[in-house]
């Protein structure tokens, strides 16, 4: 049974939310710990988290930052500010999903299912036994996820390795935003254009960060491809 963390500080949402998980099989935990939510998730050590962005004393973008150093699992948002900038924020942080209040409960299920099967089912990137591969002087385990490259190495955010996983599967070939929204998220109407174009932004960075610049080049009207030409010695 996976365990869902919920987050929120209306009492009445959050049992609500509570219910109709639990209806449908699921193993919700809410938390009141609003001043230590990361003491709350390793406590639970939950497979999902829904957040509320507006809580007490650090809204849910500080926690969802202090959960992703200790954690991957899929978290989504939920909040009743519907502007762009934060959805872009959620995002930036460390989010999967965001959903706007009010919301129907069903939607969180389906959504919750959706993440559910992507990290730990069917479709999960780690369904299988562990991969490595080598790509260009760079080694990418898509199952821890780490990205290594000669002494550095770095772990990348779940939609971060599902994103270099699809672009390193159909490279040199151009992949279509279209084809990334299909692999990455099965709602697609409920995903702003926004947050591939910030997962993308994210995963730039990652490989900035490993000294290696212009990784992924846009394809105007198209979508994305990796440029693989700054190293071509294997260097494992």
């Amino acid at each position: 049974m996976y365990r869902i963390l919920i987050v929120e500080d209306d009492q009445q949402i959050a049992e609500l939310l509570s219910n109709h998980l639990d209806k449908y099989g699921y193993e919700p935990v809410v938390t009141q710990q609003f001043d230590a939510i990361d003491q709350a998730f390793e406590q639970v050590m939950p497979h999902l988290v829904l957040l509320d962005v507006n809580l007490p004393k650090f809204d849910g973008y500080y926690w969802c930052k202090q959960i992703r150093r200790i954690s991957s699992c899929p978290i989504i948002f939920i909040s009743a500010r519907i502007g762009e900038l934060d959805q872009v924020m959620a995002m930036e942080y460390g989010g999967d999903d965001f959903v706007t209040k009010p919301f129907y409960y069903d939607v969180i299920v389906a959504k919750v299912k959706s993440q559910i099967r992507r990290s730990y089912g069917e479709l999960s990137i780690g369904a299988t036994a562990e991969r490595k591969v080598h790509f260009h002087g760079v080694t990418f385990f898509p199952e821890r996820p780490e990205l290594h490259y000669g002494q550095q190495k770095l772990t990348l955010m779940k939609k971060e390795a599902d994103l270099l996983d699809l672009l390193i599967n159909k490279y040199p070939r151009t992949v279509k935003r279209e084809k990334i929204f299909e692999r990455m998220w099965d709602e697609k109407e409920f995903i702003n254009e926004n947050t591939l174009n910030v997962n993308v932004a994210r995963l730039r960075k990652k490989f900035t960060e490993l000294g290696i610049e212009n990784a992924i080049e846009t394809v105007k009207g198209m979508g994305y491809r990796l440029n693989a030409s700054w190293n071509e010695v294997d260097k494992e």
